[in-house]
């Protein structure tokens, strides 16, 4: 029973000696990992770490002239829906004037039943024969009169003597009568439906055995000979043009920078479109590239006048925020805010900053740079 008791007592002894035992192989390990952390000699140096190298282009003040680039629209100088000018059934139906058609000025497109036109003319010309034979029974009739009076040596009292009312009357019913013919003539020939222009039938709305009247829409046709754009252009771009500006030529380029040929201006400005505020360029495209298709958006280059002062830098130059960071001679940072004039195929011209020149421009400036910041400029020739 004392063995037993013993025992008991000696259990919490070994287990306080069990943790005591852990705990000092714990601490060791800590003062063991310690000894063996990362031993990088670091050395204490006063020396300052070297500027850093910025690529720089070097520009001086040149005159240059004003390139004026927009995008604008391509629009057919004819864009019309041809409607039925007479009324009847449609006869036949060319082939010109399916959609997609590509057609010639004059080509036939519908032809409308002639009958009822037919029997128009004859009747008008029949009138108009009437009416001439009455003109001339009215020149007789004043004749005589006007030679029996000369016969008796005596003077015609008043017109109605010798006739002339009548002739006059006579003489406008003939006109009337022509001008009658000529309206039958018209219908008649309307009746058979031609191209007043040339270009692509975009639309056909009239079929083969249709009964149409006048105003009914039959086909839509688009120019392909002859494109307009309008350009819309800042105030301060319209500064920059050689005033007057119409008949100068410009240049048209597609989005991916192929040339598609040339426009001429018609002419500029006048007034402001209402709801842009900007001014408006009209030109024309008579001998259009095969590139050029109507809706289509082109960019369109206008030269503008000769200006004094500029800088052209490339275009990476030139911060999201607007800034352009210059290279003082003590190898110092400047930002500038400069004052842009145009842009031109990757090139941003500017006025020339204050000085002689010339400059040096940090060609693509860092998110990181400050002003007063010391650089070691490099420049492109090396």
């Amino acid at each position: 029973m004392t063995d037993k008791i013993l025992e008991n007592r000696q259990k919490p002894a070994r287990r306080w000696l069990w943790i005591g035992l852990s705990l000092a192989l714990f601490v060791v390990i800590v003062m063991l990992l310690f000894d063996t952390d990362d031993t990088i000699d670091v050395q204490a140096t006063n020396t300052s770490p070297p500027p850093p190298t910025v690529s720089v282009v070097s520009v001086a003040p040149e005159n240059v002239q004003a390139r004026v680039s927009a995008f604008a629209e391509v629009r057919p100088r004819w864009d019309a829906e041809l409607r039925s000018a007479v009324s009847g059934r449609i006869t036949a139906v060319h082939a010109a004037a399916l959609t997609g058609a590509k057609v010639e000025r004059g080509d036939h497109l519908f032809s409308i039943e002639k009958a009822p036109y037919q029997s128009a003319v004859a009747a008008a010309e029949m009138e108009l024969e009437q009416a001439e034979l009455e003109l001339l029974r009215a020149q007789n009739n004043v004749t005589v009169a006007q030679r029996q009076f000369e016969r008796d040596e005596k003077e015609p009292p008043n017109e109605l003597a010798v006739n002339l009312p009548q002739l006059r009357i006579a003489e406008k019913t003939v006109a009337a009568a022509q001008a009658r013919l000529n309206a039958a003539r018209n219908e008649l020939k309307d009746a058979e439906v031609t191209a007043p222009f040339s270009g692509f039938v975009t639309h056909r709305f009239a079929s083969l055995g249709q009964t149409v009247n006048p105003g009914d829409a039959l086909i839509h046709l688009s120019d392909d000979r002859q494109f307009e754009l309008v350009a819309e252009l800042s105030q301060a771009d319209w500064a920059l043009l050689d005033h007057p500006i119409s008949g100068a030529t410009a240049d048209l380029t597609q989005r991916s920078g192929g040339a598609l040929g040339k426009a001429q201006v018609r002419r500029g400005g006048g007034f402001l479109d209402q709801n842009t505020r900007q001014v408006r360029v009209f030109l024309d495209v008579t001998n259009p590239d095969e590139g050029i298709l109507a809706g289509d958006f082109l960019q369109v280059d206008i030269p503008g006048r000769r200006i004094a002062d500029t800088v052209t830098l490339p275009e990476s130059a030139l911060t999201r925020a607007g800034y352009i960071w210059l290279v003082d001679d003590e190898e110092h940072l400047q930002r500038l805010s400069p004052n842009i004039l145009f842009r031109s195929e990757g090139t941003v011209t500017i006025v020339a900053p204050d000085g002689t020149g010339p400059w040096r421009v940090a060609r693509t400036p860092l998110a990181s740079f400050l002003p007063g910041q010391q650089v070691t400029p490099q420049s492109d020739e090396g």
